[in-house]
């Protein structure tokens, strides 16, 4: 008995002394080991009432057995309920004579309680079943006997008695209806079904005709510990009234559709989350486009450029927060014409406030655009020749830079290659600065610029103005005089500014001067004005152009001898600075082919203590510590071979391509670590070119550097999209070059 795991104890003697074993102490709680050798009613004096009479019958030589006995016991310093199941039986001495009895025992109270735990969680749930407002019954058996039906249930089927009944006696009339089938092919597959919005059959009241109800339900098989199917879990909702208004806005809709097919407006109509899927005749009509074609993303051909990405973030915006949308954008017709929509919905709603779908029309109101167009026409002519101007005018200055430095590092005759550079470097850096005020040429002609005023020397200025031009004169053979008196006339002026007035001036004679003209430079002083006359014997200009020739974009008609006429901004640019000035300027002409006089008259100062000079450049390049392989890409020849020869006095290893598709190749056979590609390439441009390259595996690390005449903020995000790494506008700083150059490990 000691060595047992199972609790038993023997009451032996006249007293019943108690012995018993480890497994029994558990049972005991604090009575042990206090318990041991002790009588057995002094043991368990709170239960002896309880068991005496049962000890008795075992002391009469009577073994009993009790299952589930409940005793209130007190091992633990409090009283608690517990449950035990045990046996009495006698114990012999030697004579054969009943000197005390034997127990064996286990305690049940955990499986007690648990039971009354699970019949309580079934009641429980049982409840929350019949309360649920969904439908739910259990069948049970293959002829499906109703075992629980709900309130739900009961109320569909109009509150009959079901349970305990099969479905064939309850509701009879589902039979002819496919119930009873569908219920059959689960028990037997184990396979569950589900149906939505299905139509039910059923006589709600006593002698009253068959009512028509939609019902959403699942048929789920129900497995008992063995995995046999022992009936079938029923769960769905009476989705009638929902079917009947679902059914009522179909035809509210029909109706709206019926109506948006009689305006002249493009109409439409959307869910309530925001998915077209209707569109009237008059959309069909202008589009050109099908009911095949429409649906998902069948108007994304309609727009424009990436306008559709546009509409699709406004709609979205719209959609989320069920406020009216507006928005104008152009929409292509079926004739490939594109013509300006104003596009306008409002969210319908139902009665409880949900919205249940979007009506939208879209009005032409290209003719409105038009009239604002003409009256904005003069604004927008402007910007878009400031905008041609300043990519024509940057394109060419990227040679010219790279030929300068490249010409300050090195060649026979030191000095006069540095000087040369320092020239060209310094007009680079002039026109760069020109370029950068053209842009905002809009506040030159208003005289809102700000100008850097200081005493300068007439001289001077006219010194850069004809450098800046000598090189165009010479090459149309022109006769250039410059008459210039040796005494100083000193004006206080902004010194970019009027080189560009005079370079303006000189260049315009030598463009409208047929080849082998002549053109005089002339400067004459008064005591309070300086003025400074360019005199040529070209085309001069018609009387009728000579009040407008300083209005912006002007310019006579181009002819094939005028090939070379700018840009209509020279001119009114010269007006305004030379006002800004104080100054004026005027042309004189006989007509065409009588030649021109311009004259520009400033304020005399009496001059500075010591002019300012010029700051040369010193040239701070050295060789590369580590030559890279570098590749470059561009159109314009001079550009890519300077820049080449420039790199390649730095000791890079250098490779040019002059079109992109060569580019590839060139880049996927060497793998250079850096690449200078330009923009504005042909057949395809330098955006498609990054991207490409960076799709080549041997492109994942190599340094990618963008090259462009344009500078906008926008050019730079679709660089950094298409994945250059830098981006550098022309002419190309070369410290940048090399900076560049040297952060490649």
């Amino acid at each position: 008995m000691l060595g047992s795991k199972f609790p038993m104890f023997v009451a032996w003697g006249p007293e019943l002394g108690f012995l018993y074993n480890d497994a029994y102490a558990e049972i005991l709680g604090a009575k042990h080991p206090l318990a041991l050798g002790k009588r057995f009613q002094d043991v368990w004096p709170e239960i002896w009432d309880d068991i005496s009479p049962i000890v008795a019958q075992a002391l009469e030589g009577n073994p009993t057995f009790h299952e589930n006995l409940p005793l209130t016991v007190y091992r633990r310093g409090r009283g608690e309920q517990a449950w035990f199941t045990f046996s009495y039986s006698p114990t012999r001495d030697e004579s054969g004579k009943v000197a005390g009895m034997f127990c064996a025992v286990t305690e049940t109270t955990s499986q007690i309680l648990s039971e009354r735990h699970r019949i309580a969680e079934y009641e429980r749930m049982r409840r929350l079943f019949q309360q649920a407002p969904g439908l739910i019954a259990v069948l049970r058996e293959p002829n499906h006997i109703f075992e629980i039906a709900n309130d739900a249930f009961l109320q569909l089927v109009g509150q009959r008695d079901v349970v305990g009944k099969t479905v064939r006696e309850a509701p009879p009339e589902l039979a002819d209806q496919g119930f009873f089938e569908l219920l059959n092919t689960v028990f037997r597959t184990g396979r569950p079904f589900i149906a939505h919005d299905t139509l039910i059959r059923l006589q709600r009241r006593p002698d009253g005709p068959l009512e028509e109800r939609y019902v959403s339900f699942v048929y789920q098989p129900t497995l008992d510990y063995l995995g046999k199917i022992t009936g079938i879990f029923v769960e769905g909702s009476d989705v009638t009234e929902a079917v009947r208004a679902h059914r009522a806005l179909r035809e509210s809709e029909e109706r709206l559709r019926q109506l948006a097919n009689t305006i002249p407006q493009l109409a439409w109509i959307a869910d309530a989350a925001g998915s077209v899927n209707w569109y009237n005749d008059r959309w069909y009509e202008y589009t050109g486009t099908t009911v095949a074609e429409m649906p998902g993303s069948g108007a994304n051909r309609l727009f424009s450029g990436d306008m559709h990405s546009a509409v699709e973030v406004n709609w979205k915006a719209s959609v989320a927060n069920g406020q009216l949308f507006e928005m104008s954008f152009p929409l292509r017709a079926a004739n490939g014409e594109c013509r300006t929509f104003f596009s306008r919905a409002a969210p319908l709603r139902d009665g409880d406030g949900n919205i249940v779908q979007w009506f939208g029309t879209s009005t032409d109101v290209t003719p409105l655009e038009n009239a604002k167009d003409e009256l904005l026409e003069a604004n927008r002519r402007k910007d878009e020749f400031l905008a041609m101007l300043a990519h024509e005018l940057r394109n060419p200055l990227a040679p010219i830079a790279t030929a300068a430095e490249l010409l300050k590092l090195g060649g026979s005759d030191q000095a006069r290659l540095r000087k040369t550079g320092e020239v060209i470097s310094r007009q680079v850096t002039h026109m760069t600065k020109l370029v950068d005020d053209l842009l905002d040429v809009s506040r030159v002609t208003r005289g809102l610029v700000t100008l850097r005023m200081e005493p300068l020397d007439i001289h001077g200025i006219l010194l850069d103005a004809v450098e800046q031009t000598n090189a165009f004169i010479e090459t149309k053979c022109h006769r250039f005089s410059v008459l210039v008196p040796e005494v100083p006339f000193f004006v206080n002026g902004d010194r970019i500014r009027l080189i560009q007035v005079f370079s303006n001036l000189i260049n315009n004679a030598a463009k409208y001067t047929p080849s082998g003209g002549s053109i005089t430079l002339r400067v004459t002083g008064g005591e309070a004005s300086v003025e400074v006359t360019v005199e040529d014997n070209g085309a001069g200009v018609v009387p009728s152009l000579q009040p407008h020739i300083f209005d912006l974009f002007t310019q006579a008609e181009r002819t094939p001898d005028r090939a070379e006429g700018g840009l209509g901004l020279g001119l009114a640019l010269v007006k305004s600075v030379v006002g800004l000035h104080g100054g004026t300027v005027a042309m004189q002409s006989d007509g065409a082919g009588q030649g021109s006089v311009f004259t520009v008259s400033l304020p005399r100062e009496n001059g500075p203590h010591s002019a300012p000079g010029h700051k040369g450049l010193k040239n701070g390049f050295v060789r590369a510590a580590k030559p890279l392989q570098v590749l470059i890409v561009d159109d314009n020849r001079d550009a890519g071979d300077t820049l080449s020869l420039f790199l390649q006095t730095l000791g890079h290893q250098v490779l040019v391509s002059y079109n992109p598709f060569d580019a590839l190749a060139l880049a996927q056979r060497n793998s250079p670590a850096v690449l200078f590609v330009d923009i504005g390439l042909p057949d395809m441009d330098g955006f498609e070119l990054a991207r490409r390259l960076r799709a080549l595996p041997e492109m994942q690390r190599s340094l990618l550097v963008a090259v462009t005449g344009y500078g906008q903020a926008q050019d730079k995000v679709h660089a950094r999209e298409a994945g250059f790494d830098h981006y550098l506008v022309k002419p190309v700083n070369l410290d940048q070059v090399v900076t560049l150059l040297g952060t490649v490990i």
